[in-house]
């Protein structure tokens, strides 16, 4: 089912009215990755249940660990950085994403490796997962049911979360992402209840019910997202340790579906350098030298421009000891925008909602995990078939 052998195929210039015909979109995605995509609800919420029935309570039978590793790579490796964003700064240890195959040096016995893996064969995590049970660390394993992970997590005799395969892993960000915040739960180290799980499952359904295919693009913020960024040169920023941990979500989805470059980061970070591109060549400098009177579909790629998206999240605490970095992100996210518009790049806002850190987290990635999906169709680009992807681990394999 999961096929990237595909040859590379699609066209430079993107076909707006594609994305308005339901059908033509079916016929161009027939790995379904938008449906993929529309149940991350049903991720969670499954996720959830799977993860009840692996006795994670067993975790904290040793008490708090002294470090926690989230081993994986690529969609896997994310779940790491949502996990430590969740658990916020006054999280009591240290949570360590890695992302190459076995454990940092110092992993012991005091520590917990959890491994993670959709395919559950990835080297990273097989590697990760060995390591730990060798050095009698704690082990927690997420991946395929009957796959090589599973079998090392029973030879150590640790939980095993089995998460069916049905997509692609950057389809399946929710599935892999709920057991490692509820083996952290049983840690001691996340607050996240079954009414924050059920309000974030319900966050995406609304989400993807908005960014349905039959809705057309002028109600629907991730068919008009796509659109904006057709063409460009995304730049992708997050307000908040938060908000960045969706913006490189953003450039996983939109390298990998819709195959275009981008800039991701932090805004913080950015505002020490990057932030410079908006005077660039592709910035400011090219919207100066814009024909108002030119005609769009005469451009032969020449006057490819900056795209600014920024995802801003105004926290949840406002009243609390966190109130003066917020009031930070905020002003220096006014900013940004307002040096945007004076350079005359265009930039598109994703403002996070909802009443805990992982709903906010999903309001962020939902609509643009759709908006990459249907800029890769509007470019007539299968996005569950990557056969860069494919050969990559072939030749990578020998």
């Amino acid at each position: 089912m999961i096929d990237g052998t595909a040859g590379v195929n699609g066209r430079r210039d993107a076909d707006e009215a594609l994305l308005d015909n339901p059908q033509a979109l079916a016929e161009a995605d027939p790995g379904g990755m938008l449906r993929h995509t529309a149940s991350a609800g049903a991720q969670v919420r499954e996720s959830a249940a799977l993860a009840a029935e692996a006795n994670l309570a067993v975790l904290a039978d040793d008490g708090r660990p002294r470090a926690v590793v989230i081993a994986g790579i690529g969609t896997a490796g994310r779940t790491g950085d949502v996990l430590a964003t969740v658990a916020g700064p006054r999280c009591p240890v240290p949570i360590i994403g890695h992302r190459s195959a076995g454990v940092p040096g110092w992993v012991g016995a005091a520590d917990v490796v959890i491994a993670v893996s959709a395919s559950g064969r990835s080297p990273e995590a097989l590697g990760a997962a060995e390591a730990a049970h060798r050095r009698g660390a704690r082990l927690v394993a997420v991946g395929a049911p009957d796959s090589q992970l599973q079998s090392i997590a029973e030879q150590a005799r640790a939980p095993f979360i089995p998460v069916p395969r049905r997509a692609p892993a950057r389809a399946s960000l929710w599935a892999l992402t709920v057991p490692v915040l509820l083996a952290a739960r049983s840690l001691g180290l996340v607050k996240v209840n079954e009414a924050d799980l059920a309000e974030t499952a319900s966050r995406l359904d609304a989400d993807a019910d908005r960014c349905r295919s039959a809705a057309e693009s002028f109600v629907n913020p991730a068919k008009s997202l796509a659109l904006g960024l057709a063409g460009s040169i995304p730049i992708v920023w997050g307000s908040s340790p938060l908000a960045t941990v969706a913006a490189r979500r953003f450039g996983d989805t939109l390298s990998a579906n819709a195959r275009y470059p981008v800039v991701t980061g932090a805004l913080g970070e950015a505002g020490r350098g990057r932030v410079g591109l908006l005077d660039g060549v592709f910035g400011g400098l090219a919207e100066g030298e814009r024909d108002i009177f030119a005609d769009p579909a005469e451009d032969d790629g020449e006057g490819t421009r900056l795209r600014l998206v920024l995802l801003r999240d105004g926290g949840l605490n406002a009243e609390d000891d966190t109130d003066e970095p917020l009031a930070v992100e905020e002003r220096r996210a006014d900013a940004v925008q307002t040096l945007a518009e004076r350079r005359g790049v265009r930039c598109d806002v994703v403002t996070a909602e909802g009443g805990s850190a992982l709903e906010r987290l999903a309001s962020l990635i939902a609509v643009p995990d759709f908006a990459s999906i249907y800029l890769a169709l509007a470019h007539g680009l299968d996005p569950m078939a990557v056969p860069a992807i494919t050969e990559m681990k072939e030749l990578s394999n020998q």
